[in-house]
């Protein structure tokens, strides 16, 4: 008895822990507004390196006007767009 309440306490808390990482994985960003810190934690496949450069094209080039847009970013191609395109936002 002891075991089986043991056994569904760890599976409970194992299915807790994967959906919060599912729904931190999933949040959307705003590419015109947010920091490289956000965009590294939000993008899949973008670091800060790569955030860091969105950053810049932003500053240097003004607002994005659709997730594409961030193909002109070096180092951001279409696979990484594809990858992240239900997380971005251009508001």
């Amino acid at each position: 008895m002891r075991v089986s309440v043991l056994r569904n306490s760890i599976l409970s808390a194992a299915l807790l822990a994967l959906s919060s990482v599912t729904c931190f994985a999933g949040q959307q960003v705003n590419i015109n507004t947010a920091s490289a810190q956000a965009l590294a934690e939000a993008l899949t496949g973008v670091g800060e390196t790569r955030a860091q450069a969105i950053v810049e094209h932003r500053e240097a080039n003004g607002r994005f006007a659709s997730p594409d847009d961030l193909m002109e970013v070096s180092g951001i191609g279409s696979t990484t767009v594809e990858a992240n395109r239900d997380r971005i936002l251009v508001d």
